[in-house]
């Protein structure tokens, strides 16, 4: 319909607010389905540098949180380790004891036991977890233990041996904040687990033992025993703070992830509230805008 000179300004007035509504409503619109404030950060203007932050906050103690899950499983895996390592310790001083009365049964026993022991105790030091062995070092792709060398002769129960080691001197660690890191790493070299060997290496390539050899071998076991409990505590202490470290990082991240939320969405009710008061506006407006248009002399003249 053609619009009269006479009523140009209102109708073009009105019509001007109707479109400013209906952008209004359009926002509005997608707001309710999606529940944000904005489907990009240009929408939250001046606000739109925090939400950023918190976005990567959130992903930054995400990153933590795995690295502190992965940490975790390894120092399990390698505790478990040692406790088998401490039930060999404990079953061959135990057999020791029993050797101690001279008993040629008892000796032989003990010598088979420490024998089979050291194969053991080579499947334990090369433990693996994900594909990597956790007693390397940071030689994650090397066996730690090779006995091709080391498993002959008797050696020595006084002096150190750590020639089966094939690792290296890092000791693992893992960053659990923009701040902290735990060490928690355990090399096959340790002093616990060289002593075990060594005692295995002793008693099991002897051909007898003499009181004086059980006596000896008694007293390095009680040590490695001592040695190998130090060694699960340390572990187990790494366990407990990469643990708190993880539940700090997951409290935060909740935390960063709520007022994110806060900043980003919208109160659904509210929008559907409002744009019922829009439509409402919107449908009068055009009402008024077609009477508008519609008045002309003659109607006023009947």
């Amino acid at each position: 319909m053609m619009m009269r000179v006479a009523t140009f300004a209102q109708s073009d007035q009105m019509i001007s607010s109707a479109l400013r509504v209906q952008a209004v409503m359009a926002n509005e619109q997608v707001q309710e389905s999606s529940g944000l404030q904005s489907e990009d950060f240009g929408g939250y203007g001046s606000g739109a540098g925090r939400v950023i932050n918190l976005q990567v906050s959130v992903t930054r103690a995400q990153s933590y949180i795995d690295a502190s899950q992965l940490a975790d499983n390894k120092v399990q895996v390698m505790y478990s380790a040692v406790g088998s390592v401490t039930d060999i310790i404990t079953q061959l001083r135990t057999q020791l004891s029993a050797a101690t009365t001279g008993s040629s049964t008892a000796t032989a026993s003990v010598i088979n036991y420490a024998q089979q022991a050291m194969a053991q105790m080579q499947g334990l030091l090369d433990t693996q977890y994900d594909g990597e062995y956790v007693f390397s070092g940071a030689r994650t792709d090397t066996a730690p233990a090779d006995l091709s060398s080391f498993g002959t002769g008797t050696g020595s129960l006084t002096t150190s041996d750590t020639s089966y080691y094939k690792g290296d001197s890092e000791i693992a660690s893992v960053r659990v904040s923009d701040s902290q890191s735990i060490s928690y790493g355990i090399t096959a070299d340790n002093p616990a687990f060289e002593q075990v060997m060594r005692l295995l290496k002793f008693v099991g390539n002897s051909s007898n033992l003499s009181s004086s050899d059980v006596s000896q071998a008694l007293d390095l076991a009680s040590d490695a025993l001592d040695a190998t409990s130090t060694v699960q505590a340390k572990l187990s202490t790494a366990a407990s703070q990469i643990e708190t470290a993880s539940t700090n990082q997951s409290d935060y991240q909740n935390f960063a992830k709520t007022l994110s939320t806060d900043l980003t969405s919208v109160d659904v009710a509210a929008v559907t509230a409002q744009l019922s008061t829009y439509q409402a506006q919107l449908t009068a407006s055009y009402s008024a805008i077609s009477k508008i248009q519609s008045m002309n002399l003659a109607s006023y003249l009947r």
